[in-house]
C-alpha cells in the first residue's frame, strides 16, 4: 500500500542540489519577498523573475515544465482576489447584469488581479524548486539552524513524520466502510446524503483517534526525556563561499526590487 509523503525531492547531480539548505531557503524566501513588493502592473519584472526560475530549474535538472505546471494547483486560491475586479472603480470596462444587482468590471481591478495571480504563480514555482532540490528533513534542519521558533519547527517535523500515519488510518476506515456497504453499479453505499453523514462520522472519528494517538506519543516521548525541543547532532557552519553566495543573492534581489520600481515599465 502506498503511503503519503511530503517529500518531493528529486535526486539530481547539480550545484543547486549540493548547496546548503539554509542558503536555498533564505534565497527562496527573499525571492518571494521581492516578488511581493513589486508594484501593480510590473509584468515585465514578473516575466524576468519567471525566466530566472526557469533557468534555475534547468540548472537543477528538474525540468522547467515540472515547476511551471506544478504551480497551477494554487489557482483556486486566487478566488479570494477575484472580487478586486468588481470592487475597484477606476477605468470601468463594462457591466455584468445579475438581475438582483449589477457588477462593474474595472480595468484597475483586472490589473491588480493579474498582478496577484502572476506573483502567486511565480512564487509557488520558486517554492516547488526548493522542494524538488532539497530533502524535507534537510529543510526542517535548516529551519532549526536558522533559529526559527522551536515550537513551529517541532510542529512541522511532527507533521512530516505522522501525516502518513493519519493517511493510512483514513485508508483503513475507507476500506472498512466499503466492506460494510453493498455495491451497486460499481458504487458503494446509499444516497449522497447517507454518504455525507458517513464521511462526517469518519472525519470525527479520525480526529478523535488522532488526538488519542498524539496523547500516547507525547507521553511516550516525555518518558524518554523529551523537554519540548528535538535534539539534533548539529550541523556545520556556512562556509565563506556560501556567505559570498548569500550576499550576492541578497544584492541581486535588492537591485531587482529597485530596478522594478525605477526602470521596468508598468502596465
Amino acid at each position: 500500500m502506498s503511503t503519503l509523503s511530503l517529500d518531493r525531492y528529486l535526486a539530481r547531480e547539480s550545484a543547486i542540489h549540493a548547496a546548503d539548505a539554509r542558503l536555498k531557503f533564505i534565497a527562496t524566501a527573499g525571492f518571494i519577498l521581492a516578488l511581493s513588493l513589486l508594484p501593480v502592473g510590473a509584468f515585465a519584472a514578473l516575466a524576468l523573475a519567471w525566466a530566472a526560475v526557469v533557468i534555475a530549474s534547468a540548472a537543477a535538472r528538474v525540468g522547467w515544465l515540472r515547476t511551471t505546471t506544478g504551480a497551477f494547483f494554487a489557482l483556486p486560491f486566487l478566488l479570494a482576489a477575484a472580487p478586486l475586479v468588481f470592487t475597484r472603480q477606476a477605468d470601468p470596462l463594462g457591466e455584468v447584469d445579475l438581475r438582483l444587482f449589477t457588477l462593474t468590471v474595472s480595468g484597475e481591478g483586472l490589473k491588480m488581479f493579474a498582478t496577484i495571480a502572476l506573483k502567486s504563480w511565480v512564487s509557488v514555482q520558486a517554492a516547488l524548486l526548493l522542494s524538488f532540490t532539497t530533502p524535507f528533513h534537510e529543510l526542517v534542519d535548516a529551519l532549526r539552524r536558522l533559529r526559527l521558533p522551536s515550537l513551529m519547527v517541532a510542529i512541522i517535523s511532527f507533521m512530516y513524520r505522522y501525516i502518513a500515519v493519519l493517511a493510512e488510518e483514513s485508508s483503513r476506515m475507507m476500506r472498512a466502510r466499503a466492506a460494510r456497504s453493498a455495491s451497486r453499479d460499481g458504487h458503494t453505499g446509499g444516497s449522497v446524503i447517507w454518504r455525507a453523514k458517513v464521511v462526517g462520522s469518519m472525519v470525527g472519528s479520525l480526529f478523535l483517534r488522532a488526538y488519542e494517538r498524539s496523547e500516547r506519543v507525547y507521553a511516550a516521548m516525555q518518558s524518554r526525556g523529551f523537554s519540548g525541543e528535538i535534539r539534533h547532532m548539529g550541523g556545520r557552519k556556512l562556509r565563506s563561499g556560501e556567505w559570498l553566495a548569500l550576499g550576492t543573492v541578497a544584492a541581486g534581489l535588492s537591485g531587482f526590487s529597485v530596478a522594478a520600481r525605477l526602470w521596468f515599465p508598468t502596465a
